[in-house]
């Protein structure tokens, strides 16, 4: 199983929001990483905790890309963490590997081509809108049957735009217009998420329905959720510290 590091070159994402906003702090926290044995670098330069306000892209592009072409001469894989297009080709042209969109294509139209011209690998996430209105559209019949029917949709998307099937990676959304039951629920049944045919990443590191009273209080329970994850087939988890979890999947 992947272990995908995060780092966020923000001021405002709900863990870590101003500890690597800097580009050397930056730098620093991903030679950190690199060092701990971490297997993709996620990097995203716009906050999507719930209520965030959206940047606009060339601030999003002045933030990451100097930290990506640094970091591309580490060898290491490096994911882009973002919505747009625009900076997803930046970043590819800069040295990442990975597109990981929260949106699964839904928030920029040109994505998913992008994504497949440059054939790299995609990350589809499940998404309901964005991070203003996302804790509204948490309604659901059967909340994992119908993250699949929508993650069916995106698949389809995805091929139609060109991605080949081997590139193209999923995510529930797990904390993305979702509450606390329906974030168990998923995780409980992941797979049914599995069984979709295509990697799956998991993205819940430190988010509040792990308990606690703040996010470096919910390592522990992230530490535990990567362990009761590590049987589970899917191909990665999405994290804030990479040692512990390196080592809870060796044990």
């Amino acid at each position: 199983m992947k272990i995908m590091g995060i780092l966020n070159v923000t001021p405002d994402s709900f863990a870590d929001g101003g500890r690597h906003n800097s580009f050397e702090d930056a730098v620093k926290h991903a030679r950190a990483m690199i060092a701990e044995g971490v297997d993709i670098i996620d990097v995203g330069g716009e906050s999507t905790r719930p209520g965030a306000e959206r940047v606009s892209e060339a601030e999003e592009i002045a933030r990451v890309i100097p930290v990506i072409t640094e970091l591309a001469k580490n060898g290491v894989p490096i994911s882009i963490d973002t919505m747009r297009a625009s900076t997803a080709l930046a970043a590819v042209k800069a040295g990442a590997r990975i597109i990981n969109d929260v949106s699964g294509g839904l928030a920029d139209p040109k994505m998913l081509s992008v994504a497949a011209d440059l054939n790299v690998r995609y990350i589809a996430m499940h998404w309901r809108g964005p991070s203003k209105v996302m804790n509204s559209k948490a309604v659901y019949g059967d909340v994992v049957q119908d993250v699949v029917s929508e993650l069916k949709a995106r698949i389809t998307a995805a091929l139609a735009a060109g991605i080949a099937p081997e590139n193209l990676i999923l995510d529930p959304g797990i904390g993305f217009a979702k509450d606390a039951e329906h974030n168990w629920e998923i995780i409980n049944r992941i797979e049914e998420i599995v069984s979709l045919g295509h990697p799956v990443l998991i993205g819940a590191s430190r988010k509040r329905f792990l308990g606690g009273d703040s996010p470096d209080g919910r390592e522990a329970a992230s530490i535990a959720l990567t362990k009761q994850l590590s049987t589970s087939g899917i191909w990665g988890v999405r994290v804030h510290s990479v040692k512990p979890h390196k080592e809870v999947i060796s044990l």
